[in-house]
């Protein structure tokens, strides 16, 4: 199984709007991959911004590829993400998972 995570931020009062915009954007996209075996987004306030990681687990790296291309290192960006992000990591951080 593979972890594919990535980080971004926005404007603290962008919050709640960018939370709903990744249910119809990203997080809607992770479930309709097939290989996709789940996906969450965890964010908090700090100093007046959120910070946003969102996490998803698949069960390949081909799995990945269906949803990131074939260059699964680069991360992937809706059209209103510039009027949402502040802050954002062009590329994402693979991980192999186990469950125990």
């Amino acid at each position: 199984m593979i972890a594919r995570i990535w980080r971004g931020a926005t404007r603290q009062e962008d919050a709640d709007a960018y939370v709903e915009y990744l249910r119809g954007t990203g997080l809607k996209e992770y479930r309709e991959t097939p290989g996709n075996r789940g996906a969450w987004v965890l964010w908090r306030i700090v100093n007046g911004r959120a910070e946003f990681v969102t996490f998803s687990l698949w069960e390949s790296e081909e799995a990945v590829r269906g949803f990131a291309g074939d260059d699964i290192g680069r991360a992937v960006f809706y059209p209103q993400d510039d009027r949402f992000l502040v802050e954002r990591d062009n590329t994402v951080t693979h991980y192999r998972a186990i469950q125990d």
